[in-house]
């Protein structure tokens, strides 16, 4: 149910995206991911973090894209929460003993630490990644090119990353 909460803005926007226009997505992405965060708040008594940051990046980007009628500043939002993220992986990974990555999965994967420092690594990176390939489909392809890339495109990275780290979780507890 979690994982369809956090799918819903990105399908609601894309759909009113086909049928209305970049404005009206825009909106309907802000007015979705508050009840995003208030559906969290009464399923789960809590809202997670990485919610309401989105919420609050995706007012603050959708509100000046709807005020400014400028579709430039929704496409950057995609680019600073991915930044952001690479960021806060990058700090973790350095500055602090256990990265993010772990803290998320370690009671579920038992593995090294030396492993968890790898695969936060490289989620950092392609967070990084993201955030760069965004600003190129953004600025240089069509609203409606940049539009189905950031559902579909996206979408379909992140799935591969998450395949390609269980399939390296799993590789090291086989060898254990």
């Amino acid at each position: 149910m979690k994982q369809i909460l956090n799918i819903l803005p990105m399908l609601i926007f894309f759909i009113f995206y086909k049928f209305y226009d970049i404005f009206i997505a825009s909106g309907s992405l802000i007015v979705i991911s508050g009840l995003v965060c208030i559906l969290h708040w009464i399923l789960y008594k809590e809202i997670d973090k990485i919610n309401l940051f989105s919420f609050f990046v995706v007012a603050l980007f959708g509100s000046l894209t709807i005020f400014f009628h400028d579709s430039q500043f929704i496409k950057w939002k995609i680019t600073i929460i991915y930044i952001i993220f690479s960021l806060i992986l990058l700090i973790s990974q350095f500055l602090t003993k256990k990265t993010m990555i772990q803290r998320f999965l370690e009671k579920d994967i038992k593995i090294s630490h030396v492993y968890w420092r790898k695969i936060n690594f490289f989620w950092s990176l392609f967070f990084l990644f993201c955030g760069i390939l965004n600003i190129y489909i953004a600025f240089y392809l069509s609203e409606r090119e940049w539009v189905n890339f950031k559902v579909f495109g996206f979408t379909s990275l992140t799935f591969v990353l998450i395949l390609l780290t269980s399939i390296y979780i799993n590789f090291k507890i086989s060898k254990k």
